[in-house]
């Protein structure tokens, strides 16, 4: 008789743990129904994915880029054109010669890392300074004339990477304008030891995203190393599959990435390289700038002279996305020219 007991509260007990992990596996589906489509989710993630993100996070680094310009200024009674400029040697026409800078910092992703060499990828408009910049005058109205007041030309770039070693210089082993797209590269030699963490999660495809699909974006927006989540607006813009975020971002996080999550956690995968968000300019009135240490009382109507000049202002909310597939197709095209040169990306 015990045992029959013993028999039948066995039997009971499996009965309803077979019943609580089928209500389990019930409730599951019918909260998370979309994690096993083979698509990418657009539900938040139903576990925590702090590991994953902090792993990818350190391949994640900050990039600052500067050039270096030699202006030459002209006497602003002498009236230079393009053309008198081609006749004669600049210095010669230049009353002034000044040395300027300027730079520049973005977001690049460490996608190579082996035999003392490292590459890195990152936005072309984050790394580019133009050859040569040309300030025109200006007639009474503040139009631009045919007389040059400035020539500056750029004589050197240098790229530095934050926290490399040995001067933390990289070059451009790659750029394209086109996409937006360019990998930069180190070589320290096999005897270095060097070696840094790499992205080696799965590349995605942007043209499987979804309106409402969501995503994390990783970069260093004035520089700071940070993470923040968003949700894709008109997937498939254009024929590469480009595609909008309405992630919050500052300057800097161009050349960050952009990830998403097929299937639940841990299936990460990239799907697109952060390029900008759009700006417009607004033309603005402004007191006396040249006297720096001036100050305006703002119940006081400002009497003094007032200049025109141009004002940047960020929309913010609207991130425009490089699709992975721009990525993927210069690897493709560049892919003999890496190898021969060290760096088998994704081989």
């Amino acid at each position: 008789m015990n045992n029959l007991k013993r028999a039948l509260v066995f039997v009971s007990v499996l009965i309803t743990i077979i019943f609580l992990l089928s209500c389990s596996s019930v409730s599951y589906d019918s909260i998370y129904p979309t994690l096993k489509d083979g698509q990418y989710d657009s539900e938040f993630p139903y576990r925590s994915t702090s590991a994953e993100l902090q792993k990818i996070s350190e391949t994640i680094q900050r990039i600052i880029a500067s050039a270096f310009y030699r202006v030459y200024i002209f006497d602003e009674n002498n009236n230079y054109t393009l053309e008198d400029l081609r006749k004669d040697k600049i210095e010669k026409l230049a009353v002034k010669e000044i040395l300027i800078d300027n730079s520049s910092s973005g977001t690049a992703l460490v996608i190579y890392s082996g035999n003392g060499n490292v590459a890195l990828l990152t936005c072309s408009h984050t790394i580019n300074f133009p050859d040569t910049m040309i300030v025109y005058k200006s007639d009474e109205k503040g139009n631009a004339t045919k007389y040059i007041e400035s020539v500056s030309l750029k004589e050197r770039q240098v790229i530095y990477v934050a926290g490399f070693p040995e001067g933390s210089t990289v070059d451009i082993l790659v750029d394209d304008p086109k996409s937006d797209l360019a990998i930069l590269g180190r070589k320290y030699g096999i005897q270095s030891g060097i070696r840094f963490p790499y992205f080696n999660f799965k590349l995605g495809n942007a043209k499987d995203l979804e309106w409402g699909t969501f995503v994390y974006l990783i970069g260093y927006p004035i520089n700071n190393k940070m993470i923040t989540k968003g949700i894709v607006s008109s997937p498939n813009k254009d024929e590469i599959g480009s595609f909008l975020v309405d992630a919050v971002i500052n300057p800097g996080f161009s050349g960050g990435i952009v990830l998403a999550i097929r299937d639940g956690v841990p299936n990460f995968e990239l799907v697109g390289i952060v390029h900008s968000v759009p700006e417009e300019k607004e033309d603005m009135l402004y007191p006396d700038i040249t006297d720096k240490a001036a100050k305006y009382n703002p119940v006081i109507p400002y009497k003094g002279d007032i200049y025109v000049k141009k004002h940047s202002s960020l929309r913010y909310g609207i991130t425009r996305i490089v699709p992975v597939e721009a990525f993927i197709k210069l690897l493709e095209e560049n892919k003999e020219y890496l190898n021969k040169e060290g760096f088998p990306i994704f081989q």
